[in-house]
């Protein structure tokens, strides 16, 4: 599956902002979502998972309750909803897939996007 994340962008703290993460070449409802994030000179860290129905979603806990991840397999797509969002929220975010249940577990996503880079600065 090939996967392309959109919905970045410069957002004042405590703004808004939705991520969407488009799949294709496959059957979307597979796989097993999840989206990360890396800031500048850190390592990749895991954010929030789906699972195949959308009906079992987990959070990092400096996301939970700002954070909402869903997913529609109609249109092949997953989001995440940011909300109150902080300066130290800035950070490239990634959507990830894997047809295995991999929940916050990095080296269990077998396919990546490129990214898509959210700045939150006044």
């Amino acid at each position: 599956v090939q996967l392309q994340a959109c919905g970045g962008g410069l957002v004042r703290p405590g703004g808004s902002l939705r991520l969407s993460c488009l799949g294709s070449g496959d059957i979307f409802d597979r796989y097993y979502m999840g989206w990360f994030r890396q800031a500048p000179g850190q390592e990749r860290k895991f954010l929030a998972s789906i699972d195949w129905t959308g009906g079992r979603s987990s959070y990092e806990d400096a996301v939970k309750g700002r954070f909402t991840i869903s997913r529609d397999n109609a249109k092949n797509t997953v989001y995440l909803q940011m909300n109150s969002l902080k300066a130290e929220d800035t950070a490239r975010y990634f959507c990830a897939a894997t047809k295995r249940d991999a929940n916050y577990y990095y080296e269990r996503y077998d396919y990546w996007g490129q990214g898509t880079l959210v700045t939150v600065s006044s």
